[in-house]
């Protein structure tokens, strides 16, 4: 199956170089433009509708890609009712961040739209039931899972929103982690080819944004921003992914003691981030939903670094993360694991704390 994940992420990169510049054209003839301002890093105004591409890009390259597997034998991959419900939920996502982008949408509109497509996954059976040990927690029950399965989706999809700081930070971010789900599920090859192709799809999709976002240039009109219909669309499909990991259902797959331990560290440095920022504006008695400059990045270039540098300060944080807990686990607990990363993570922030100039 390798070779149709391949061929969707190109066909999916295809579809994103023809769709990007046209977004930067049409950006360009109505004005749309996400326009500096003092919270802001950027100087220039920039077309802010890159995400527009990120979803019929994926869907594009997964029906083609499905298309000729159904036409070379009906039952090489199932589109079960999970797969549907992604669908659904993310097209939801999708059209409420065009909107937001376009004209704006009040907070409390957003989290509903996040809420009910996140609702869609219990509907159809997926939610999670097993920490696999986090906490000394393994089985959970329905109206425990059920209600963290939407608040998992909610608040992976807000962190990604939240991370989209700097160029490439969001976007190289969920490459990574989009990179792990797909390992993760080649490796169990246990009717996981559904899912495989629509990561390939969509990782397709953010490399030819990453390309635009960090090396374009305002100027020449070549740079765009993802606005909110690619972050939270983004985070919607990490969230999905990461509910779908941690099911424990061995109708599909045998029990796996790091199935919590997987969409954790995929996806911890934008989770461990959110929960900083909003223990620090509870601590600090601030609007929990008030922007700010308060984020690892922000600080980062608080302390003298370039965007890029950031990023790839963050970028190696994240590999950091990765290697160390696949390399911990089994010998340590799930717990464990999670203890030690978030001990890093706040020892990072204290080392860049430390090393901050004042804000202007």
């Amino acid at each position: 199956m390798t070779i149709y994940f391949l061929c969707a992420f190109i066909l999916s990169m295809i579809c994103g170089a023809f769709f990007t510049p046209a977004i930067l054209g049409y950006c360009k003839r109505k004005k749309l433009y996400d326009i500096p301002s003092e919270r802001k890093i950027h100087a220039n105004a920039t077309p802010r509708l890159g995400g527009i591409s990120f979803f019929p890009s994926m869907m594009l390259a997964f029906v083609a890609i499905l298309i000729y597997l159904w036409k070379s034998n009906p039952e090489v991959i199932p589109v079960n009712i999970w797969s549907a419900s992604f669908i659904v939920g993310l097209a939801l996502i999708y059209v409420v961040g065009i909107i937001d982008d376009l004209v704006g949408l009040n907070a409390s509109t957003k989290f509903t739209a996040q809420i009910i497509a996140g609702s869609l996954l219990p509907m159809t059976g997926l939610y999670v039931n097993n920490l696999y040990g986090f906490l000394g927690i393994y089985e959970i029950p329905g109206f425990v899972g059920i209600p963290l399965t939407i608040f998992v989706i909610v608040f992976i999809s807000n962190a990604i929103n939240l991370i989209d700081g700097i160029d490439g930070l969001a976007s190289s971010l969920s490459l990574l982690a989009f990179a792990g789900f797909l390992t993760y599920f080649v490796h169990y090859e246990v009717y996981m080819n559904t899912y495989s192709l629509l990561i390939a799809g969509m990782m397709g999709a953010l490399v030819v944004f990453f390309y635009f976002n960090v090396f374009g240039k305002a100027e020449k009109n070549t740079k765009i921003f993802m606005g909110d219909s690619g972050s939270l669309s983004l985070g919607f499909t990490l969230g999905f992914f990461a509910v779908k990991t941690a099911m424990n259902n061995q109708n599909i797959w045998d029990y796996r003691p790091e199935a919590f331990l997987v969409p954790v560290t995929l996806i911890f440095i934008p989770i461990a981030d959110v929960v900083r920022v909003t223990l620090y504006r509870l601590f600090k008695r601030q609007p929990l939903f008030k922007a700010d400059k308060n984020h690892i990045h922000h600080k980062l270039m608080r302390t003298g670094l370039n965007q890029h540098q950031a990023l790839v300060v963050i970028l190696l944080l994240t590999i950091v993360i990765y290697v160390m807990n696949s390399l911990l686990f089994p010998t340590l607990s799930s717990t464990l694991i999670i203890g030690i990363d978030i001990l890093i993570f706040l020892l990072v922030n204290m080392v860049i704390n430390l090393r901050m100039k004042p804000a202007s």
